[in-house]
């Protein structure tokens, strides 16, 4: 069995923290709904990534990067790069979706399950 490197999990473990408190400190101290937070990680994921900031930071964090939804907009953005080196222009369009199938997929299916077993109501 392999010994475990725990140098790696607690730096897993405060990059995705800090990325969550990043979140929640926009929650709490701007007007942005969780929305907007939400759809601006994984949009800054893709910018950090197209720059080459990103990168280095999957590689020093791992799974504290490339899980929260920074990690998302990283994935988007490196199956687009891919595709394009594979099948040109058409890359751009497919990449990004087939890179991130599985967790599109799995956040379907999570929700459907949610959706089955709580009771939605209007908040008014």
């Amino acid at each position: 069995m392999d010994k475990v490197d725990w140098m790696m999990i607690l730096k897993a473990f405060l990059v995705g923290g800090i990325i969550c408190v990043i979140g929640q400190l926009l929650i709490d101290y701007t007007s942005m709904t969780p929305a907007r937070i939400l759809v601006l990680f994984v949009t800054l994921g893709v910018a950090l990534t197209a720059v080459g900031l990103y990168n280095p930071l999957v590689e020093f964090a791992g799974g504290g990067a490339t899980v929260p939804l920074l990690g998302f907009g990283y994935s988007l953005a490196k199956g687009t790069e891919e595709a394009v080196k594979q099948n040109g222009l058409i890359g751009a369009f497919t990449g990004g979706v087939t890179a991130a199938a599985g967790g599109i997929a799995i956040s379907i299916f999570l929700g459907f399950l949610c959706a089955l077993v709580a009771k939605s109501h209007d908040k008014s």
